[in-house]
């Protein structure tokens, strides 16, 4: 799942991607290195200028609809907590609904099922929107990620979202210290063991950031080595800055399961 963010302020590429035409050649050069989904964002996860509903519609849906027109083949993620952008991203040709806080708007499930496109259900441990974790604690953080997604992927299903197209997401560092995410990477086996395919969104985040010491521009054989690990341990969907680095590490996971 490669990253493209229609973003002035994203954390990672400062608005690299940010205009439509250097957006759609990102998706292009992702779909060629070997991305099977492109996840577009219009909304910087982290705290920063308003966004209404209407800029990140702007932002957002014509992209959609010029990729789904170039890249008939490719799946199409939208990072969206909104319900209003959902509906729109789903009829404009998106697959996926990446929802990655965890369910703060709960109509956004009734929308995927209602579109028949699919959802990730996250966990934020509550968190609002754009906002940062102050002395966030649990009992069991693992056993607090178990609870809600899986309680998210059954209601969605319950609602009409086909069982198949629903992905559960631990959310490293939404709502987690550097400690939690470690934490969920040891035992993410744990996750895996639900039957939900597991998606892992750690590229370039800051607890590989804080772990080894590197600036956001530095965390790649960070993000590779967690990755790797996250892979043996069963996580499925890979959500990367950097395709073609991230292919070629999973390939060496795989051949290593195979042996």
């Amino acid at each position: 799942m490669a990253v493209v963010n229609r973003t002035p302020d994203s954390f990672f590429d400062r608005g690299a991607t940010y205009g439509f035409d250097a957006a759609l050649a990102a998706v292009d050069r992702a779909v060629a290195e070997g991305a099977d989904i492109v996840d577009i964002g219009g909304v910087k996860a982290g705290p920063g200028d308003e966004v209404d509903v209407a800029e990140e519609l702007r932002r957002v849906v014509d992209l959609v609809a010029a990729v789904r027109d170039r890249h008939p083949g490719v799946v199409i993620s939208v990072d969206t907590w909104r319900a209003e952008v959902g509906a729109a991203v789903a009829e404009a040709g998106a697959d996926l609904l990446n929802d990655t806080w965890g369910g703060p708007d709960p109509e956004l499930a009734a929308v995927a099922a209602a579109h028949g496109v699919g959802l990730v259900c996250a966990h934020a441990g509550g968190l609002a929107p754009r906002t940062r974790p102050h002395r966030t604690g649990y009992p069991d953080v693992v056993a607090d990620v178990l609870a809600h997604v899986v309680a998210e992927a059954e209601r969605a299903v319950a609602l009409g979202v086909p069982r198949e197209a629903v992905l559960i997401d631990p959310a490293h560092d939404f709502g987690k210290n550097t400690r939690h995410s470690l934490e969920i990477t040891r035992r993410l086996g744990e996750l895996a063991a639900t039957g939900w395919p597991v998606l892992v969104a750690v590229s370039n985040k800051d607890f590989i950031g804080e772990t080894l010491g590197r600036a956001v521009d530095k965390r790649g054989v960070g993000t590779t080595a967690v990755l790797g690990v996250s892979a043996w341990l069963g996580a499925r969907v890979f959500r990367v800055h950097d395709v073609a680095g991230a292919r070629r590490a999973l390939a060496a996971v795989r051949a290593l399961g195979a042996g």
